[in-house]
């Protein structure tokens, strides 16, 4: 079959997207929406196959679920399983850590989750965090994979599915499979996690955040050395660098004099900051901005903050969010000169002193993961928390039993929700999952435009001709290894996007039934065990118990392997071929 000229541009444009995804220079949203924007222009789909993608019956569903999901997240039914999480033994504890996280994730996201448990986990007084950070996540990501509602990339499989003309997953499609996935990763999670190293067993060896403190031209430091200051016996506070005039000096010397204007680092627990405030004169940036004595909030930066890459003043730190940054820690790299100077990367802790509408910004989830135990506002009365677990219940039943739809039944709880003041509309406004539904909707229309180009006919043709004697299941296994790859160098719902049309293109050509290469597709783009980064709940437990990329190797391989064995034996067991 010759190809067209419109078949090569489609071509091109999907190799160039799989090109920018991997390269991790330009982020996912951005890359589908520049091809949507090319495919439209270049008229390989009409506008109206546009509106229809972004109106797609699972992607309505994708985004009332997400928005059910925020009033969920407000419950405090997950905040009180995690404190009987901590047993007396570590293997005891380490089933809790794997079942609990697995189970929950597979009906709340499970970022919410890792973060409403991790600190807890982190703190917990017993066991190193070490070895249960890490097995809250993985088992956050496999347990995701039992239902259709526990990771958004099952949601976005589903809106693909379903753009293809097929009524899309019943609830518990993913069940069977993802019951022996979660029992048989969760065992070898369990084995290498405890052999996972103890490196934060010293409490202040984790808290080794950098403070920044200036002192004032008035203060009664200013002559003195920095051991007639009382500078260098501070406890668990340690002055590892002078800034002076935009000169570092470093390491500082007990007999260096110190000038008005000079502003010291210090390393060590935050929880000693009030230490610095016996010295007068001496000012952090929280105290010039009267935040110091109001709450403090421990954060983390997301992957996709808005922030990330500007300091703190070019940010605009202080107004965006009413909170002052104490304190900064970046893990794997010591920090260096003044706190407003660094460039601020995801990944980073933060100690905030937050002012009295920190907790009311809407920018908060989009930059933040919370770590301390600081509430967020509007906590639910008991009454509400019982129609948001109530209504959620309700949901899943009727789906699960057909008799109501998934989008029908999500649609009526979020309006409950918004009757008895369990969310509110600027909530929903602000929460709006714009990056996510950009890309299925862009994932649509390039599936739309191979359509119409003739690419996904001549694929699939060739497909057949090429495998037609080398069997049906080398097939099935690529399709799972080439999303399995994918998703460890780009986000899993690009990943679960960009796959998709060729294993639907791939089912098509050799005839057969697409359901076990559609679910190849979902069950590996959850599959990020290997690298911290394609994953936000890894990436947080990274950070939080200082793992290096070794441990996700150890522990990661062995859990990957297990996941693509069992999915790639039991799915065409349960969906032959």
């Amino acid at each position: 079959m010759i190809l067209g000229v419109e078949a090569w541009l489609t071509i091109g444009l999907f190799v160039g997207l799989l090109a920018a995804l991997i390269s991790g220079r330009v982020g996912a949203t951005s890359a589908f929406g520049v091809v949507l924007l090319i495919v439209v222009g270049t008229g390989l789909v009409t506008t109206t196959e546009v509106i229809k993608s972004a109106a797609n019956p699972g992607i309505v569903t994708l985004l009332l679920l997400l928005a059910v999901s925020l009033g969920l997240e407000k419950t405090q039914w997950l905040g009180r399983i995690a404190h009987t999480l901590i047993g007396k033994t570590l293997d005891g504890t380490l089933w809790r850590v794997i079942g609990v996280g697995a189970v929950t994730s597979a009906f709340l996201n499970n970022t919410a989750v890792v973060a409403t448990l991790l600190p807890l986990l982190r703190r917990n007084g017993r066991f190193a965090p070490g070895k249960l950070l890490l097995p809250l996540s993985f088992a956050a990501i496999f347990g995701g994979t039992m239902t259709l509602i526990g990771t958004s990339t099952n949601l976005v499989v589903n809106s693909l599915l379903m753009d293809t003309g097929h009524p899309g997953f019943r609830f518990f499609d993913f069940l069977p499979v993802g019951i022996i996935v979660t029992l048989c990763c969760g065992l070898v999670l369990w084995w290498f996690s405890r052999r996972l190293q103890s490196r934060d067993s010293d409490p202040h060896e984790v808290q080794q955040y950098l403070l920044d403190a200036k002192v004032a031209a008035d203060s009664p430091l200013v002559g003195k050395s920095v051991i007639e200051a009382g500078l260098r016996n501070m406890e668990a506070l340690f002055l590892v660098e002078l800034v002076r005039g935009g000169r570092l000096i470093s390491p500082v010397a007990p007999q260096e004099v110190i000038e008005a204007g000079d502003r010291l680092i210090f390393a060590g627990d935050v929880k000693q900051v009030s230490q610095l405030q016996r010295y007068p004169g001496l000012n952090l940036f929280a105290d010039n901005n009267g935040l110091l004595q109001q709450n403090l909030a421990e954060v983390m930066i997301t992957p996709n903050a808005s922030i990330a890459g500007k300091t703190l003043k070019q940010a605009g730190f202080r107004s965006l969010f009413d909170a002052a940054v104490v304190a900064m820690r970046r893990e794997g790299e010591p920090l260096s000169g003044k706190l407003g100077e660094i460039r601020l990367q995801a990944g980073d802790c933060l100690v905030l002193a937050v002012g009295p509408d920190f907790a009311s910004r809407s920018n908060l989830r989009k930059n933040f993961f919370m770590l301390s135990e600081v509430e967020l506002p509007h906590q639910l009365s008991r009454r509400q928390e019982w129609i948001s677990l109530l209504g959620f219940g309700a949901v899943i039943a009727l789906s699960a039993l057909e008799l109501v739809s998934l989008m029908t039944g999500s649609l009526f709880l979020l309006g409950a929700m918004l009757l008895t003041g369990v969310l509110r509309k600027e909530e929903i406004a602000r929460r709006f999952p714009f990056d996510l539904w950009l890309i299925v909707c862009s994932a649509l229309v390039l599936a739309q435009a191979l359509e119409n180009s003739g690419v996904a006919q001549a694929l699939a043709g060739w497909l057949s001709a090429t495998l037609a004697d080398k069997g049906i299941w080398l097939a099935f296994i690529g399709v799972y290894l080439v999303t399995a790859v994918l998703t460890e160098t780009m986000t899993n719902n690009a990943a679960a996007a960009l796959v998709f049309p060729l294993a639907w293109g791939l089912a098509e050509g050799l005839g057969a039934n697409p359901m076990p290469f559609v679910l190849a597709v979902a069950y590996a783009a959850s599959a990020s065990f290997i690298l911290p980064f394609g994953y936000q709940t890894n990436l947080m437990v990274f950070n939080a118990a200082r793992y290096t990329i070794g441990d996700f190797w150890r522990v990661g391989v062995p859990v990957s392997v297990t996941h693509g064995t069992v999915v790639c034996l039991f799915l065409p067991w349960f969906f032959p071929f």
